[in-house]
């Protein structure tokens, strides 16, 4: 008789953020999004408190810029100096400098595969596998200096991706499908492995 996958129950292990482990044994962790101007500290400090007197063990904060990451760590110093050890997690998107900047004070900082450093091509609407395996070789260089300042500074790295942002090199062999998502972020767990980096997690 096979066991269907659905009902396959798998242990997850422990990883810490900002010293708040989830996973493992750990109760499960709440997380929310602030939906304030990062660049607006008051709006930013005073949601974020509402979110973390709510219940959350994390708060994340969008986090386009160095501009964004500047007053991101000038939010954090206040909700220091005010006692309050909540790790805070930023949101990049598509800018590799602000992860890097960000991930030497937050808890976790959140990339997503698609919009990160493996951006659409339009030119590019079929890819042979010599150029696949090259464009792979390319986002793994750009990708570790990322690892290296989250490894030096404990930071945890979440992997994110949707159905929107996917490259035209995942849409090309896969489609703008589920398994291009779990490709997707596959191909960045190995380079993740490959650089012998293991603080990552998905969806939190």
């Amino acid at each position: 008789m096979k066991t269907s996958l659905l009902h396959t129950t798998y242990k997850s292990s422990a990883i810490s953020i900002g010293g708040v482990e989830m996973g493992g044994k750990n109760p499960i962790r709440i997380q929310s999004m602030t939906s304030t101007d990062t660049m607006d500290t008051i709006a930013s400090l005073e949601q974020s408190e509402r979110i973390i007197n709510a219940g959350a063990d994390y708060v994340r904060l969008t986090t386009q810029g160095l501009r964004e990451v500047e007053n991101l760590k000038n939010i954090q110093d206040i909700l220091r100096k005010k006692g309050i050890e909540t790790p805070l997690i930023a949101d990049i998107h598509f800018n590799p400098k602000a992860a890097e900047e960000a991930s030497k004070f937050v808890a976790k900082v959140r990339i997503n595969p698609g919009n990160y450093v493996d951006k659409n091509d339009p030119e590019k609407s079929k890819y042979l596998q010599t150029s696949y395996s090259t464009d792979l070789e390319k986002i793994a260089s750009n990708i570790y200096p990322l690892l290296s300042v989250c490894r030096e500074n404990e930071t945890v790295i979440r992997i994110g991706t949707n159905h929107g942002s996917l490259s035209q090199r995942i849409m090309a062999r896969y489609g703008n499908t589920p398994l291009g998502m779990v490709e997707s972020a596959m191909e960045f767990v190995k380079i993740c492995n490959d650089f012998g980096f293991k603080n990552i997690l998905f969806f939190q």
